[in-house]
């Protein structure tokens, strides 16, 4: 090993530090196009394949990059600065490259009802101020919402009318009448929406589906049959009527009172089951596949083997015996006789 002297010891960490210390001026054959309101910086300089190749690939485009950068920052240090919060703050100029959208342009809203006979008639919209007087309380409160002026659904004594019912309720019938000026906004918020998107828009009510599918109408009656007092528990069926399907189970839960046995007993299923090695075996879905197992081999079995149809008598004896008759006697044979033994059925299992 070379000995190394201190000279170039003191050479190689000059070298170091200036290598992470490099000059703020760099030096370009074409100047840079900059666009300061977007911290943009245009190198139209080619770069030189000799160095690429030469050098490291990431160490040549890092190299690159730090020294646009750093072209980028004096530019911005040029800029107008102000102090905010013992911090300094460049003032950015407005940008002059377009950048393209993510989303299309947002389509202005349509107008509504009430908009566009506005403007047929010339009204001017009138900005309203938000307190009023009230000159119950002597005070301004706002003109809506909570705690507003002038609010009658405050009152405790609600003076009856001359041509009202005087057994009616006025309390609940200014509530039903607000309910219903609130439906009737949400009902025009709705159609002027709709209107906008070019949507048919029915007279009164909702607009049923042109042709309703089977599924539909049955899911139509489950839910008119449920509606009532009883959930459909008193409610008969139509003729020929099925239960409609996919409608969900109702989830049951076990009273958060009472007697815990019930839960205790499932808990300590639930862990003997996990606890043992045992595979558990459902015994009667064993059995009742066994058997089904059974009669579709015997079925296919008794379709591949030829045979005459009818049944086949296994009679001995000579004629025909008619009515009862003994063994060995002259009616017959052993056919027609008590000891016959009774002939098996056949069939399924």
């Amino acid at each position: 090993m070379a000995a190394c002297s201190i000279e170039d010891v003191l050479a190689k960490a000059e070298r170091d530090e200036a290598e992470k210390l490099k000059s703020i001026s760099v030096h370009k054959e074409l100047e840079l196009e900059f666009d300061r309101g977007n911290l943009f910086a245009f190198d139209k300089n080619p770069p030189d394949t000799r160095e690429f190749k030469k050098q490291n690939k990431d160490e040549f485009l890092r190299s690159l990059a730090r020294d646009n950068t750093q072209l980028l920052i004096n530019e911005l240090w040029k800029l107008p600065t102000e102090r905010v919060e013992e911090v300094i703050v460049a003032k950015l100029p407005e940008p002059t490259t377009r950048l393209p959208r993510e989303k299309a342009v947002p389509k202005p809203r349509p107008s509504t009802k009430w908009e566009e006979f506005a403007k047929l008639k010339g009204i001017q919209k009138k900005k309203k101020t938000n307190l009023v007087w009230d000159d119950v309380h002597k005070e301004w409160k706002r003109r809506w919402g909570y705690k507003r002026a002038n609010d009658d659904t405050k009152e405790w004594l609600i003076e009856v009318p001359e041509t009202a019912d005087p057994n009616e309720d006025q309390f609940s019938k200014r509530i039903k009448a607000k309910k219903e000026r609130v439906a009737k906004n949400e009902l025009n918020r709705l159609r002027n929406i709709a209107r906008g998107q070019k949507i048919k828009v029915p007279g009164v009510g909702l607009a049923p589906t042109d042709q309703q599918s089977k599924t539909e109408l049955g899911k139509a009656i489950h839910v008119a049959k449920h509606s009532t007092a009883s959930v459909g528990k008193f409610q008969g069926n139509l003729p020929k009527e099925k239960a409609p399907k996919n409608m969900g189970k109702k989830r049951q839960f076990q009273p958060l009172i009472g007697d815990f046995s019930v839960e205790k007993q499932k808990q300590l299923d639930m862990l003997n089951i996990m606890d043992s090695k045992k595979p558990r075996i459902d015994i009667t879905k064993a059995v009742n596949k066994q058997m089904r197992e059974e009669d579709r081999q015997s079925g296919f079995q008794k379709r591949k083997s030829p045979g005459k149809k009818g049944r086949k008598g296994n009679f001995s004896g000579k004629g025909t015996a008619k009515g009862k008759g003994k063994k060995g006697g002259p009616g017959g044979g052993s056919g027609g006789g008590k000891n016959r033994k009774p002939r098996m059925k056949q069939g399924k299992r």
